[in-house]
């Protein structure tokens, strides 16, 4: 079955395939019926059509306006791909009443392929699940936990410095995955399993002072999805690749808790997540994995809600992490679009502690001189390009060395990271001095 688990959902004849049939699906319930006048036939389309956007629509306003189940609004082509779906459905239950038991099950097999179509197809728009793997999680579920032989040793110094450092003896030609439990102490955070990925020089005999990379992911979502649509191993092994085996220790906590909640990454009414992600997280780290201890060298990054995160982790706690990368990242925290909604939910009755906390207010408020930002959005996604050039102007008036790029091709996805990634750990190691 590993054939199976290794086909690719984005390019490649699952996708084409879908494509295919998911067209064919859509001729046959476009096609007038022999038992349907013309009339009856373009009634029934424009119907269907007309009744699938006003639904999506109205779906989708609620969702944002008066459920708030997300602060922004869902990306236009991912709508439109829901549509043909919707319309399908309604299609077909326009002429159920005047078909045959035949014709039914042949018009529900149309329209399973046209939803499938739309499924792939949204899929391929945030590159989330690229393998069949990645859909069903086989892959992630089996990555081993963190042993003990892979932990720092009591006693055990840093290691040597990274400046002109190579490895003695043979190292490994990529790192590992590995996964644990960071515990939220302090934080009371009841939080699911990081990801941490080891790179080659970590098993070499003369282990170097390795630097640290905190990673969170988009909402709703979990660690995983760095593993997955963030193709996290293979972009630091290549990057280890062109530097004697040397990457940044990455480590992917899990700042909410599950899928759907949404801490903001503060600590409010909600959760102590600032408290996880600046106490609990960075001591685990420094008291179980064999890294440079020294500040100075570590950075946090993020996709969307992770993205939005690790500017917050640079504005609130320079001092851990005086370097981020956010890809897709929002202007400040939210919950809801309306900024009220997210006040009551999170510091009901004091808006005061919330603002002051934002990045924006913060970069006013403060100097941040010989800190590091690097930003992306994707250029089809104007909402987040907004918030891109709002915090890029902040930022460097702020005293931040920033890099500011808007991802061609792109929209709200995970392109906007794999794009641009290398390019971000290059910005990383020219901080930490790291040359190939």
């Amino acid at each position: 079955m590993d054939w199976l688990f290794d086909v690719r959902l984005m390019d490649g004849p699952l996708y084409w395939v879908s494509l295919v049939l998911g067209v064919a699906g859509a001729a046959y319930l476009l096609a007038r019926p022999s038992r349907t006048g013309p009339r009856r036939w373009l009634f029934q389309l424009l119907a269907a059509a007309a009744a699938a956007f006003a639904v999506v629509w109205t779906v989708h306003w609620a969702l944002i306006n008066v459920f708030s189940l997300f602060p922004e609004n869902i990306p236009d082509t991912v709508l439109l791909w829901v549509v043909p779906g919707v319309a399908a459905t309604f299609l077909l239950l326009l002429r159920v009443p005047r078909s045959g038991w035949r014709s039914r099950a042949t018009g529900l097999a149309a329209v399973l392929l046209v939803a499938a179509l739309s499924a792939v197809q949204i899929n391929a728009y945030f590159g989330l699940n690229r393998t069949v793997s990645d859909l069903f999680g086989t892959a992630v579920a089996r990555i081993p936990a963190l042993e003990q032989e892979l932990m720092r040793q009591p006693g055990e110094p840093d290691g040597a410095a990274l400046q002109g450092w190579t490895p003695q003896g043979e190292i490994p030609s990529g790192g590992v995955l590995r996964k644990s439990v960071i515990p939220g102490g302090a934080s009371g955070m009841d939080a699911r399993e990081a990801y941490i990925y080891l790179p080659p020089a970590y098993f070499a005999a003369n282990r170097p002072a390795l630097p640290v990379l905190m990673l969170m992911a988009g909402q709703p979502g979990g660690p995983a999805d760095w593993l997955t649509g963030g193709s996290l191993q293979s972009h630091m092994d290549s990057f280890a690749a062109s530097h004697r085996g040397v990457a940044p220790v990455v480590v992917v906590p899990d700042p909410n808790g599950s899928q759907s909640a949404n801490t903001m990454c503060m600590d409010s009414r909600i959760a102590r997540a600032d408290t996880y992600l600046s106490r609990d997280v960075p001591q685990w780290i420094k008291s179980t994995l064999a890294v440079d201890t020294d500040h100075s060298s570590w950075a946090a990054g993020g996709f969307s809600f992770g993205g939005t995160c690790a500017l917050q982790m640079a504005t609130r706690h320079p001092h851990l992490f005086p370097a981020a990368l956010s890809f897709s990242g929002e202007a400040e925290p939210a919950i809801a679009k309306e900024r009220d909604k997210t006040i009551e939910a999170s510091f009901p009755g004091d808006p005061e502690a919330f603002i002051r906390q934002t990045p924006l207010v913060m970069m006013e408020q403060e100097r941040f001189d010989g800190s590091g930002l690097y930003l992306t959005a994707g250029q089809d996604d104007p909402e987040f390009v907004a918030y891109l050039r709002t915090v890029a102007a902040a930022a460097k008036a702020a005293g931040f060395t920033v890099h500011a790029h808007e991802v061609e091709g792109t929209g709200h996805s995970w392109d906007t990271s794999s794009k641009r990634i290398a390019d971000a750990l290059d910005f990383l190691a020219a901080r930490w001095g790291l040359t190939g």
